[in-house]
Protein backbone atom coordinates (compact mmCIF):
# COMPACT_ATOMS: atom_id res chain seq x y z
CA UNK A 1 0.00 0.00 0.00
CA UNK A 2 1.51 3.28 -0.96
CA UNK A 3 0.41 6.51 0.93
CA UNK A 4 0.68 9.59 0.53
CA UNK A 5 2.41 12.16 2.02
CA UNK A 6 0.93 15.57 3.77
CA UNK A 7 2.32 19.20 3.38
CA UNK A 8 3.32 20.89 6.12
CA UNK A 9 4.00 24.52 7.21
CA UNK A 10 4.14 26.75 10.19
CA UNK A 11 4.66 30.57 10.92
CA UNK A 12 4.95 33.49 13.41
CA UNK A 13 4.96 36.88 14.25
CA UNK A 14 7.28 38.89 16.79
CA UNK A 15 6.25 40.92 19.76
CA UNK A 16 3.30 38.34 20.41
CA UNK A 17 2.99 38.26 24.10
CA UNK A 18 3.72 34.64 25.08
CA UNK A 19 1.63 32.08 25.92
CA UNK A 20 1.14 30.39 29.06
CA UNK A 21 2.59 26.78 28.89
CA UNK A 22 -0.10 24.25 28.36
CA UNK A 23 1.56 21.65 30.41
CA UNK A 24 3.26 22.92 33.66
CA UNK A 25 4.35 19.98 35.76
CA UNK A 26 6.35 20.88 39.35
CA UNK A 27 7.93 19.30 41.66
CA UNK A 28 5.96 15.73 40.57
CA UNK A 29 5.95 12.58 42.35
CA UNK A 30 4.24 9.58 42.20
CA UNK A 31 5.09 6.66 44.80
CA UNK A 32 3.16 2.69 44.61
CA UNK A 33 4.33 1.58 47.66
CA UNK A 34 7.55 1.20 48.10
CA UNK A 35 8.38 2.24 44.53
CA UNK A 36 8.84 5.71 43.12
CA UNK A 37 7.29 6.24 39.61
CA UNK A 38 8.13 9.74 39.60
CA UNK A 39 10.48 11.62 41.47
CA UNK A 40 10.84 15.62 41.63
CA UNK A 41 10.05 15.78 37.92
CA UNK A 42 9.10 19.62 36.48
CA UNK A 43 8.87 20.42 33.05
CA UNK A 44 6.39 22.76 30.46
CA UNK A 45 5.74 22.34 27.13
CA UNK A 46 4.29 25.88 24.93
CA UNK A 47 1.48 25.58 22.96
CA UNK A 48 1.83 24.60 19.65
CA UNK A 49 4.44 22.67 20.64
CA UNK A 50 5.44 18.55 19.90
CA UNK A 51 7.58 18.01 22.37
CA UNK A 52 9.20 14.26 23.09
CA UNK A 53 8.82 12.62 26.64
CA UNK A 54 11.99 10.12 26.44
CA UNK A 55 13.55 7.67 28.40
CA UNK A 56 14.35 4.19 29.20
CA UNK A 57 12.22 1.32 30.54
CA UNK A 58 11.02 2.26 34.16
CA UNK A 59 12.18 5.76 34.07
CA UNK A 60 8.30 7.21 34.49
CA UNK A 61 6.83 8.27 31.35
CA UNK A 62 3.60 6.23 31.19
CA UNK A 63 3.28 7.18 34.72
CA UNK A 64 3.97 10.68 33.96
CA UNK A 65 1.49 10.78 31.07
CA UNK A 66 -1.55 8.76 33.25
CA UNK A 67 -1.17 11.58 35.40
CA UNK A 68 -1.66 14.20 33.08
CA UNK A 69 -5.03 12.22 31.35
CA UNK A 70 -6.34 12.29 35.52
CA UNK A 71 -6.22 9.03 35.36
CA UNK A 72 -3.76 8.19 38.04
CA UNK A 73 -3.37 10.70 41.30
CA UNK A 74 0.04 12.21 41.88
CA UNK A 75 1.27 11.40 45.56
CA UNK A 76 2.62 14.92 45.44
CA UNK A 77 3.30 18.08 43.30
CA UNK A 78 1.38 19.92 40.76
CA UNK A 79 -0.23 19.65 37.05
CA UNK A 80 -1.88 21.89 34.95
CA UNK A 81 -2.78 21.58 31.53
CA UNK A 82 -4.69 24.68 29.78
CA UNK A 83 -4.04 26.86 33.45
CA UNK A 84 -6.02 24.02 35.11
CA UNK A 85 -5.65 21.77 37.98
CA UNK A 86 -5.93 17.89 36.63
CA UNK A 87 -6.43 16.47 39.75
CA UNK A 88 -9.43 19.21 40.86
CA UNK A 89 -10.85 20.19 37.80
CA UNK A 90 -10.40 17.52 34.74
CA UNK A 91 -13.67 17.84 33.82
CA UNK A 92 -12.55 21.13 32.40
CA UNK A 93 -9.49 19.66 30.68
CA UNK A 94 -10.02 16.60 29.11
CA UNK A 95 -12.87 17.54 27.04
CA UNK A 96 -9.66 19.57 24.78
CA UNK A 97 -7.39 16.83 24.89
CA UNK A 98 -7.04 13.01 23.95
CA UNK A 99 -4.35 10.20 24.66
CA UNK A 100 -3.21 6.95 22.04
CA UNK A 101 -1.43 3.73 23.24
CA UNK A 102 -0.93 0.72 21.06
CA UNK A 103 -0.64 -1.25 24.03
CA UNK A 104 -4.61 0.06 25.42
CA UNK A 105 -7.04 -2.43 23.03
CA UNK A 106 -10.44 -1.34 22.52
CA UNK A 107 -12.79 -4.22 22.57
CA UNK A 108 -12.03 -7.59 20.15
CA UNK A 109 -16.05 -8.17 19.34
CA UNK A 110 -16.80 -4.99 18.73
CA UNK A 111 -15.57 -3.78 14.86
CA UNK A 112 -13.42 -0.38 14.36
CA UNK A 113 -16.62 1.46 13.43
CA UNK A 114 -18.28 0.40 16.09
CA UNK A 115 -15.34 0.81 18.87
CA UNK A 116 -15.20 4.32 17.00
CA UNK A 117 -19.10 5.39 16.99
CA UNK A 118 -18.90 4.54 20.91
CA UNK A 119 -16.05 6.83 21.68
CA UNK A 120 -16.92 9.48 19.75
CA UNK A 121 -19.96 9.78 21.26
CA UNK A 122 -18.55 9.57 24.40
CA UNK A 123 -16.84 12.74 23.36
CA UNK A 124 -19.99 14.07 22.04
CA UNK A 125 -18.61 14.51 18.41
CA UNK A 126 -20.80 15.94 16.28
CA UNK A 127 -22.07 13.87 13.35
CA UNK A 128 -20.15 11.07 14.87
CA UNK A 129 -20.14 8.77 11.18
CA UNK A 130 -18.82 11.65 9.07
CA UNK A 131 -16.13 11.92 11.25
CA UNK A 132 -14.92 8.71 11.24
CA UNK A 133 -15.65 8.10 7.89
CA UNK A 134 -12.76 11.47 7.14
CA UNK A 135 -10.58 9.59 9.65
CA UNK A 136 -10.70 6.44 8.00
CA UNK A 137 -9.80 7.83 4.55
CA UNK A 138 -7.24 10.09 6.10
CA UNK A 139 -5.85 7.28 7.86
CA UNK A 140 -6.23 5.23 5.04
CA UNK A 141 -8.17 2.30 6.75
CA UNK A 142 -11.79 2.78 5.21
CA UNK A 143 -12.00 -0.72 4.53
CA UNK A 144 -11.63 -1.90 8.09
CA UNK A 145 -14.68 0.01 9.37
CA UNK A 146 -16.33 -3.63 9.51
CA UNK A 147 -13.87 -5.42 10.84
CA UNK A 148 -13.34 -6.99 14.59
CA UNK A 149 -11.15 -4.84 15.86
CA UNK A 150 -9.58 -8.23 17.13
CA UNK A 151 -8.67 -9.44 14.26
CA UNK A 152 -6.24 -6.27 12.93
CA UNK A 153 -2.55 -6.60 12.66
CA UNK A 154 -0.91 -4.67 15.49
CA UNK A 155 0.05 -1.80 12.82
CA UNK A 156 -3.68 -1.70 12.02
CA UNK A 157 -4.89 -1.40 15.32
CA UNK A 158 -2.38 1.57 15.86
CA UNK A 159 -3.64 3.60 13.21
CA UNK A 160 -7.13 2.98 15.12
CA UNK A 161 -5.92 3.77 18.76
CA UNK A 162 -4.89 6.97 16.84
CA UNK A 163 -8.48 7.62 14.87
CA UNK A 164 -9.83 7.64 18.42
CA UNK A 165 -7.28 9.85 19.92
CA UNK A 166 -8.34 12.51 17.02
CA UNK A 167 -12.27 11.90 16.98
CA UNK A 168 -12.98 14.91 19.30
CA UNK A 169 -10.25 17.04 17.01
CA UNK A 170 -7.90 17.75 20.41
CA UNK A 171 -5.67 20.50 21.19
CA UNK A 172 -3.68 18.54 23.50
CA UNK A 173 -2.69 15.08 22.16
CA UNK A 174 -0.86 12.36 24.21
CA UNK A 175 0.81 9.95 22.31
CA UNK A 176 2.65 6.61 23.68
CA UNK A 177 4.37 5.21 20.69
CA UNK A 178 2.11 6.74 18.04
CA UNK A 179 4.30 4.61 14.79
CA UNK A 180 4.75 1.13 17.12
CA UNK A 181 4.49 -2.21 15.05
CA UNK A 182 4.05 0.11 11.53
CA UNK A 183 5.83 -0.81 8.26
CA UNK A 184 8.16 1.97 7.70
CA UNK A 185 6.23 3.57 4.56
CA UNK A 186 3.33 4.00 7.13
CA UNK A 187 5.28 5.13 10.37
CA UNK A 188 6.85 7.69 8.40
CA UNK A 189 3.32 8.69 6.76
CA UNK A 190 1.87 8.67 9.81
CA UNK A 191 4.76 10.99 11.68
CA UNK A 192 3.61 13.45 8.63
CA UNK A 193 0.43 13.47 9.03
CA UNK A 194 1.07 14.38 13.13
CA UNK A 195 2.97 17.25 12.15
CA UNK A 196 0.16 18.87 9.63
CA UNK A 197 -2.18 18.19 12.08
CA UNK A 198 -0.55 20.23 14.29
CA UNK A 199 -0.05 23.07 11.90
CA UNK A 200 -3.40 22.87 11.20
CA UNK A 201 -5.21 23.29 14.17
CA UNK A 202 -2.13 24.72 16.41
CA UNK A 203 -2.49 21.97 18.69
CA UNK A 204 0.29 20.67 21.20
CA UNK A 205 1.39 17.03 21.17
CA UNK A 206 3.60 15.07 23.82
CA UNK A 207 4.78 12.02 22.86
CA UNK A 208 6.52 8.94 24.61
CA UNK A 209 8.87 7.22 22.16
CA UNK A 210 11.51 5.23 21.69
CA UNK A 211 12.43 5.77 18.15
CA UNK A 212 15.06 8.53 18.66
CA UNK A 213 14.67 9.02 14.62
CA UNK A 214 11.33 9.88 15.32
CA UNK A 215 11.39 12.08 17.90
CA UNK A 216 14.04 13.65 16.15
CA UNK A 217 12.21 14.52 13.28
CA UNK A 218 8.68 15.55 14.94
CA UNK A 219 10.10 17.09 18.51
CA UNK A 220 10.68 20.84 19.25
CA UNK A 221 11.64 19.94 22.17
CA UNK A 222 12.19 16.79 24.42
CA UNK A 223 12.54 16.12 27.68
CA UNK A 224 14.53 13.35 28.98
CA UNK A 225 14.03 10.99 31.96
CA UNK A 226 15.54 8.69 34.18
CA UNK A 227 14.79 7.16 37.17
CA UNK A 228 11.54 9.31 37.61
CA UNK A 229 13.59 12.49 37.23
CA UNK A 230 13.91 15.27 34.40
CA UNK A 231 17.78 14.51 33.52
CA UNK A 232 18.05 17.08 30.19
CA UNK A 233 15.31 18.85 28.32
CA UNK A 234 16.09 21.29 25.02
CA UNK A 235 15.60 21.07 21.57
CA UNK A 236 17.19 17.67 19.80
CA UNK A 237 20.26 20.09 18.30
CA UNK A 238 20.93 21.49 21.05
CA UNK A 239 20.56 18.45 23.34
CA UNK A 240 23.24 17.20 20.92
CA UNK A 241 25.33 20.31 21.27
CA UNK A 242 25.19 20.07 24.82
CA UNK A 243 26.36 16.39 24.68
CA UNK A 244 28.96 16.17 22.09
CA UNK A 245 26.87 13.89 20.26
CA UNK A 246 25.68 13.23 16.64
CA UNK A 247 22.81 11.95 17.22
CA UNK A 248 20.08 12.29 19.71
CA UNK A 249 20.67 8.24 20.49
CA UNK A 250 23.55 9.16 21.44
CA UNK A 251 22.59 11.38 24.05
CA UNK A 252 20.31 9.02 25.61
CA UNK A 253 22.72 6.62 25.63
CA UNK A 254 24.63 9.09 27.71
CA UNK A 255 21.97 9.81 29.90
CA UNK A 256 20.41 6.13 30.40
CA UNK A 257 23.90 4.54 31.08
CA UNK A 258 24.49 7.55 33.43
CA UNK A 259 25.42 9.76 35.71
CA UNK A 260 26.37 11.82 32.51
CA UNK A 261 27.16 15.62 32.15
CA UNK A 262 26.52 17.58 29.50
CA UNK A 263 30.02 17.21 27.45
CA UNK A 264 29.84 21.37 28.07
CA UNK A 265 29.69 21.03 31.98
CA UNK A 266 32.46 18.27 31.94
CA UNK A 267 34.96 20.61 30.23
CA UNK A 268 34.53 23.79 32.70
CA UNK A 269 35.36 21.07 35.38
Amino acid sequence: MKLGRLPAGCGGRHNVPVAAPVIDVSQLAKHFGDITAVDGLSFTVAAGTIAGLLGGNGAGKTTTIAILCGLVVPSAGRVRVFGEDVVRRRHRVLPRMNFSSPYVDLPHRLTVGENLEIYGRLYGVADVGERIRDLAADLQFADLLARPTGRLSSGQRTRVALAKALLNTPELLLLDEPTASMDPDTADFIRAYLAAYRDRHGATILLASHNMTEVERLADDVIMMAAGRKAAQGSPAALRAAYGRASLEEVFLDIARGPALPAREEAAQ
